[in-house]
């Protein structure tokens, strides 16, 4: 029997096989990075080990400095996630030869799935050539190898195009899992991403529980994910099962995983095995009343699975929160998270035993798997996610209601989030009429699905009751004069081009009179409430501020404009600040100060929160100034570079002749 559990993760992650293991009386232990020091993880565990450094590829990533922690602390086996080395077959070897329990696959079904590459000649499905694609073969889609999670690909259109993106995939699938190599393979525009989890022991068993879709992505990461995959044929999805089991079964798999395939046209495409439990797997885990982590561990020590799998009960629907800004590219935020709550979620219990079914069903309702509490801090090292909220009901329609409600209540007060982007989703008419899921949805949609709410100027004019409240000691516009006097003038950022603003006047008696926008009454502020009357509907409004600036009007963000402008902030015409903190990964080819660059053009890459982003030139002119460097960690808004355009330097140079 397993005693104590090394995980050999971070935050959601290591969170989620802490609590099963801690249901099933199993110690565990953390590893933690520098950045990670104070992060809930780390806190959740019995013990942990320091491993010195921040970035992955000197920590998470070191399988050496794991195996060692795990001896260490007195491990007795070592769990890996869904991330970094989970499928990593010299780790798995380097646990076993230390004496520790691997709790995953064979290193030898690991080496034969985990390369998409090989996983695709074992199949007997070859990659393309990248020297001999043609330009009637594109698209194309450039793919690391190994890892996942949308890191190291590169859709191409343009055939002039592929050797760059070869290049910059290579880079960053070599960031990212220590291995850089990619292969090219035909492009399937818009179709369905449906996914089979499987889960074999050692005696000959392996269940197909079920499938997933996993159509709605950005950046070919899985935004919104559900089981069982709606609408798909049952011919299909028997077609699927078949397909899992039988890749299963042919590398001599034991354990969880994950077979994905690409569905189009009434056909499936395979795309690859992850030889790992994956993100989306409180899916599968609430349709079919299963805890898949307490399966890993009884599968670990040797012990046989039901013939069948249990059936199937409901449907179940799954968001994935990030710190992160659709509307500007996906930039990842980082900053204190002040508070951070999802009403009514709770965990689903856990069963000590096999049985049949293994593990009793958890009541439809509302689950939260995250790394974070109130108070964390995300950083800018590792991924975006802040948690996965999943929804389960009888029906779909019910589940995917739940789940838009639940993530509209939540208390979310920090960095920017997907949040608003997820509702809009799930309320989406494409995403509820499940014959038209397909991964190009953000594609169509997300210019519509990010616009700001409605409704902006009375959350500013919240924002601005809540202001005067606490300038008044909390007596709502006491302190004033009677007699008039210039009139007050907030401006709040909240989405809009120009942000909002609220003009306001103090009113005889007490109180102030709101002036703009039009329509809005406040009727009373407290230290956290505000009561507006908009158009003749009253509606109380939950308001908190904080000391960066930011103030959270119910699930709406906005950030008070300063009244006037650092001297410090203000910078030279075409210069090139950089979008968000993290690391100069590179610069492109030769490029250097007094180059002619074009609007559009990159210019180098940053890496932040395990992607990579690409920084482009703001105008058409010279480069004047280049202070990117290879392995430079910057702050958001720091200057990168500085592009001169051709009418600027034409201004330079009649100054200089006046």
């Amino acid at each position: 029997m397993i005693s104590t559990v090394l995980v050999a993760n971070r935050g959601e992650i290591a969170c989620r096989v802490f609590r099963t293991c801690r249901e099933l009386g199993i110690a565990t232990v953390a590893v933690y990075s520098d950045a990670d020091a104070d992060a809930l993880h780390v806190r959740e565990a019995d013990a942990a080990v320091r491993l010195p450094g921040a970035a992955s590829s000197e920590t998470y990533l070191r399988g050496d400095l794991i195996v060692a922690a795990a001896l260490a602390a007195g491990a007795d086996a070592v769990h890996p996630g869904y991330g970094f080395l989970s499928e990593n077959a010299g780790f798995a070897r380097a646990v076993t030869e230390a004496g520790l329990r691997w709790i995953g696959p064979p290193p030898e079904a690991i080496e034969a799935m985990a390369s998409k590459t090989r996983a695709k000649e074992l199949l007997g499905i070859a990659p393309l050539d990248p020297a001999a694609v043609t330009a009637a073969e594109l698209p194309v889609l450039v793919k690391a190898a190994a890892g996942g999670g949308g890191r190291g690909m590169r859709v191409v259109r343009e055939l002039a195009a592929l050797e760059g993106e070869l290049k910059a995939a290579s880079a960053e699938a070599e960031s990212a899992f220590g291995d850089g190599e990619v292969f090219v393979e035909p492009y399937v525009e818009d179709g369905r991403h449906v996914e089979v989890q499987v889960l074999a022991d050692a005696h000959g068993t392996v269940w197909a529980l079920g499938t997933r879709d996993c159509s709605l992505q950005r950046r070919h990461q899985k935004v919104i994910e559900e089981s069982p995959a709606p609408g798909l044929p049952a011919a299909l999805a028997e077609e699927l099962y078949g397909a899992s089991v039988a890749a299963a079964k042919a590398v001599g798999y034991v354990g969880a995983g994950t077979v994905e395939f690409l569905v189009a046209d009434g056909r499936a495409h395979f795309l690859e095995m992850n030889t790992r439990l994956q993100v989306e797997h409180p899916v599968t885990e609430a349709v079919h009343g299963v805890d898949l982590v307490a399966l890993q561990l009884a599968v670990a020590e040797g012990r046989t699975l039901p013939p069948e799998p249990p059936a199937a009960r409901g449907h179940a629907v799954e968001a994935r929160l990030y710190a992160e800004d659709p509307a500007a590219g996906w930039a990842p935020q980082t900053g204190r998270l002040h508070a951070f709550a999802v009403p009514g979620a709770s965990a689903p219990p856990v069963a000590s035993a096999l049985s049949s079914p293994p593990f009793p069903s958890a009541a439809p309702g509302v689950r939260v798997d995250t790394g974070y509490a109130s108070g964390d801090t995300v950083p800018v090292h590792y991924d975006a996610m802040l948690a996965k909220v999943v929804a389960h009901a009888p029906t779909r329609a019910e589940a995917v209601r739940k789940l838009a409600g639940a993530l509209e209540r939540a208390v979310i007060h920090g960095p920017a989030t997907n949040r608003d982007l997820l509702v809009a989703s799930l309320r989406h008419e494409e995403f509820q009429d499940e014959d038209r899921l397909d991964t190009g949805f953000y594609d169509r949609n997300l210019d519509a699905l990010t616009r700001p709410a409605e409704g902006g100027g009375a959350y500013a004019a919240v924002a601005a009751a809540l202001a005067a409240a606490h300038r008044d000691s909390g007596r709502f516009g006491g302190g004033w004069r009677n007699v008039r006097s210039q009139d007050e003038i907030r401006t709040y950022e909240d989405g809009t081009e120009n942000g909002t603003e609220v003009r306001y006047r103090p009113a005889r008696g007490g109180g102030f009179e709101v002036l703009a926008p039009e329509g809005v009454r406040v009727v009373s502020a407290a230290a956290d409430r505000v009561r507006l009357d908009v158009a003749g509907v009253v509606r109380d409004f939950e308001v908190a501020a904080y000391g960066d600036g930011t103030v959270h009007v119910g699930r709406h963000r906005l950030t008070l404009r300063p009244r006037f402008t650092d001297p410090r902030e203000q910078t030279l015409p075409g210069s090139l600040l950089a979008p968000m903190p993290g690391t100069v990964v590179r610069l492109a080819d030769g490029l250097a100060v007094g180059d002619r660059v074009e609007a559009g053009q990159p210019l180098l890459w940053l890496e932040a929160m395990k992607m990579e982003h690409r920084v482009t030139a703001p105008a058409s002119g010279t480069l004047t100034a280049l202070h990117a460097a290879p392995g430079r960690q910057v702050e958001v808004g720091a200057l990168l570079a500085v592009v001169q355009t051709e009418d600027v330097q034409a201004e330079d140079q009649e100054e200089d002749t006046v």
